[in-house]
């Protein structure tokens, strides 16, 4: 035999925690909008910036990639100098 009493009680419990959890949700996300605010970030969902790469690599030009390639090489010419030196 059905327990229409029961059911109404459940529903009307399951609403009023459905309420609840709504107004906590939207006092959480009153609080994360002031935090992003005082980080000086916006309300709204980050977006990855368009100079992040996606992949991995690093985004350096080429005239970039060589002028780090040729100061390497130099401190490794200069650390094989000191090491003859030493020995």
């Amino acid at each position: 035999m059905p327990r229409p009493k029961k059911t109404i009680e459940n529903n009307e419990l399951l609403e009023a925690a459905l309420a609840g959890l709504q107004l906590k949700r939207q006092q959480i996300d009153e609080q994360i909008r002031e935090v992003r605010a005082l980080l000086g970030g916006t309300a709204g969902r980050r977006v990855p910036s368009a100079a992040a790469p996606k992949n991995g690599s690093s985004r350096l030009s080429p005239a970039a990639r060589k002028r780090i390639a040729a100061a390497q090489k130099r401190r490794w010419a200069e650390y094989r100098k000191s090491a003859s030196k030493a020995e």
